[in-house]
């Protein structure tokens, strides 16, 4: 008889393994199965709508202006992983397209730096990103606060820089169309988006300022408690976030051909609903960098798909502003206790 329940019981469990395989899956992926069901249930809608959606040179045209706000958007979920907020992009961004066409070929005329026009711009960036981040830890601004006063700050270098005229700069005509060229069935500036993704995931995972980030993210008192270094951590988030802003600020740059102060007008109210709608926690400590280009690619695919299906473009900054909102209900609900004026 005991033999007999034994065999029963082994029986049950394997037949129960696979199932709970599956579910353990399931609930480990849940944002990422989401977000990838709602991409695929938009394209066979907006495919219905408009059959010009489906085509190949459309697709290819999502990828193009899904490019530059994945850039923003790593750079944004290193911020709200540790429970922070950075609105300076557009200002940071600004900035460092700026410095970049000031220093490359252009129609104003001057010296072709090549290679340092990128160090510079992007040190430049990174420079406002550490400004933002010792404010932030050691003044004890909150960050809305600080990066919304470093916006303003990125704009005022850039209109000193440049002026408030728009004209050609860019005069390589290489570089000028480097964002819409292809590499491996993808434009440029949407592969450049990937790997600056794949190298923050990497980081996240792989590395101690990654874990630290992370644990930070989920209790600030209990990993000061442990001995990490708390402000040191923020404060590097911000130059790796102000750094990624500059990268984003030259990619801006390049697409356009032409510069003004508002170059980056718009993308940061792009990229972070995409990184909320990405599982990233308004909280801090839970997100992934896969979630944040799926979220990208979402939001992507909508406005693609809403433009063709000739909807007006004053409904589609509302539907977005509504998603926005939707979003950050659905994820910071469940934490609400946790969420504090001071991040």
């Amino acid at each position: 008889m005991a033999s007999t329940a034994n065999a029963k019981s082994m029986n049950r469990a394997a037949t129960g393994q696979p199932t709970s395989v599956v579910a353990s899956f399931i609930k480990r992926n849940v944002e990422v199965i989401s977000i990838s069901a709602s991409i695929f249930v938009l394209a066979i809608i907006f495919s219905i709508l408009n059959p010009r959606f489906a085509s190949v040179e459309n697709l290819e045209n999502i990828l193009n202006q899904a490019g530059l706000p994945l850039i923003i958007a790593v750079g944004a979920t290193f911020v709200i992983l540790i429970g922070s907020i950075d609105l300076s992009v557009e200002g940071v961004m600004s900035a460092a397209g700026m410095t970049f066409v000031l220093m490359t070929a252009n129609s104003r005329g001057g010296t072709d730096y090549g290679f340092w026009a990128y160090v510079v711009a992007i040190g430049l960036a990174a420079a406002l990103g550490f400004f933002s981040g010792v404010l932030f830890t050691k003044v004890k601004v909150p960050s809305f606060i600080v990066t919304l006063g470093m916006w303003y700050v990125g704009l005022g270098v850039a209109t000193v820089l440049f002026g408030t005229d728009t004209m050609p700069f860019l005069t390589n005509d290489d570089l000028s169309t480097w964002a819409s060229q292809q590499n491996l069935g993808m434009p440029n500036n949407f592969l450049l988006g990937l790997i600056v993704a794949i190298l923050g995931a990497l980081f996240l995972r792989f590395t101690s300022f990654g874990r630290v980030t992370l644990a930070v993210g989920n209790n600030e008192e209990i990993a000061r408690g442990n001995g990490l270094k708390v402000n040191r951590n923020k404060v590097t988030v911000f130059v790796i976030a102000g750094a990624i802003s500059g990268i984003a600020g030259i990619v801006a740059t390049i697409q356009l051909g032409a510069v003004n102060p508002t170059i980056a007008a718009g993308n940061l109210f792009i990229a972070l609903p995409a990184v909320v709608i990405g599982g990233t926690s308004l909280a801090g400590g839970k997100g992934s960098m896969l979630g944040t280009v799926l979220g990208v690619i979402l939001l992507t695919t909508l406005t693609n798909g809403l433009t063709l299906a000739d909807v007006s473009p004053n409904f589609k900054t509302a539907v977005s502003g509504g998603i926005l909102i939707l979003a950050i209900v659905i994820t910071a609900w469940s934490q609400r206790d946790r969420l504090r004026i001071s991040k």
